[in-house]
């Protein structure tokens, strides 16, 4: 049985494949797009459509690793219930500010992935 870990665990099985499905469909849209704008199929200027796709990306892959809902976090919740645990709010004030650190700590991890990603892919495309 799972349980709810301050700061390192906030949510079960099923919550950890639904945001890997997301992060997966979004991590998709984001290359359609790119493959778009490098057979010139849509301008150039269409790549900064691709930011908030790589960010939703890396932000449901991370929730997933991490085994950790950012939302959650924030609003001082957990739901292991896929997990064979329960789902509830979070007690302490030390639990909550434990976890809003580390939902911090993931948004932060998304954005520079999505910085360092977009960058790397930006570079690629326009290359070709």
């Amino acid at each position: 049985m799972a349980e709810y870990q301050p700061g390192v665990c906030n949510i079960g099985a099923n919550q950890r494949r639904a945001r890997r499905l997301s992060a997966v469909g979004s991590f998709a849209v984001a290359a359609g797009i790119a493959v778009a704008v490098g057979v010139d199929a849509v301008p150039r200027l269409s790549l900064w459509a691709t930011v908030p796709f790589i960010f939703g990306g890396f932000l449901g892959a991370f929730q997933d690793y991490f085994r950790f809902c950012v939302a959650f976090g924030a609003l001082a919740r957990y739901d292991l219930s896929g997990s064979g645990g329960e789902s509830g709010r979070v007690g302490t004030s030390e639990a909550v500010r434990a976890d809003r650190r580390k939902a911090a700590k993931i948004i932060l991890l998304s954005a520079v992935a999505t910085v360092v990603t977009a960058g790397i892919g930006s570079v690629a495309v326009t290359a070709v």
